[in-house]
């Protein structure tokens, strides 16, 4: 409902980049400039400064921002309390969620979320943990799942589970007999790693900083993009690597790898990120209250 010029200039204020608006607004980039320009010219001013491929509010600017924050809140608050009196659950969510999370807990949670709310429409971006972090400090998603610690303090963080991870290796190999095995011991052996800026690599490398055992740098061997990539490397006796559970109950059950304990244990929680916003939509409220649910159902 709201002015498209003033959410448009809201988006380029908020990132200042009219590159990145673009991104999230799905619109070429001048359009972008065009819809600015209208607003400009409604003020008879300018809103941004221009230099050094830089952008900058001017007081103005600001002064707009200001008011398209309140403005913007109003409109969430208004569309609330409507569906507050009509009971209905609807509106479009954008949910950012890392690589493991998206592929192996989300599936069954959005479906089973879209089941009750059918009039909700989800859009699901993936990236690691870093990149899902980022989207939602530049509010180009409402929420994010993921894996690792956020350092943003500036970030609601609520732990929703726990997620365990395990050595992983061939049926063929020497550790397969194995049910426990040191991180010194899985050193002796070439290693398959995500690559950085994934939620599991950092996990690793703050457990082996723990490791007062593990003097060894870690030596990895390959850097690949995915859970699955990770575990066709190991399948095809690569090297070993270290895995949330949640991805390999497939391949336990046909016998394609073979899942050892850590000592000491290893585990990571999965956690929803978003923004302190004051005031949020009605169908955000339902969204989280609805996987808090899900992840104490399905905490091991």
């Amino acid at each position: 409902m709201a002015d498209r010029r003033l959410q448009v200039f809201h988006t380029v204020a908020r990132l200042l980049s009219f590159t990145k608006a673009a991104e999230v607004l799905h619109m070429t980039q001048p359009a972008v400039t065009f819809q600015v320009r209208q607003l400009e010219e409604h003020f008879n001013t300018r809103l941004f400064d221009r230099t050094h491929n830089r952008i900058s509010l001017t007081d103005a600017g600001k002064t707009v921002f200001a008011s398209a924050d309140r403005i913007f809140e109003l409109y969430s608050e208004m569309e609330n309390a409507v569906r507050e009196i009509t009971g209905e659950i609807s509106g479009a969510l954008a949910i950012g969620a890392s690589t493991t999370i998206a592929e192996y807990m989300l599936p069954t949670l959005l479906g089973d979320f879209k089941e009750r709310y059918p009039d909700v429409t989800i859009h699901l971006k993936v990236s690691n943990s870093e990149g899902i972090v980022s989207m939602v400090e530049n509010n180009t998603i409402d929420l994010g799942v993921v894996e690792a610690p956020v350092g943003n303090k500036n970030l609601v963080v609520e732990h929703c589970k726990r997620d365990q991870l395990f050595a992983i290796v061939p049926p063929s190999h020497p550790l397969s007999g194995s049910e426990m095995v040191t991180f010194e011991r899985l050193l002796e052996y070439p290693f398959i790693c995500r690559e950085e800026g994934s939620g599991t690599r950092e996990v690793i490398n703050d457990y082996l900083n723990l490791q007062h055992d593990c003097h060894s740098v870690l030596k990895v061997s390959m850097e690949l993009g995915s859970p699955e990539a990770v575990k066709g490397a190991v399948e095809a006796g690569m090297g070993v690597s270290v895995v949330s559970g949640a991805t390999i109950q497939k391949e336990l059950k046909l016998g394609t790898l073979v899942a050892l304990n850590l000592d000491p244990p290893l585990d990571r929680p999965f956690s929803f990120v978003h923004q302190k916003q004051k005031f949020r939509l009605r169908v955000m409220e339902e969204l989280l209250e609805f996987a808090r649910a899900y992840c104490r159902e399905h905490d091991d």
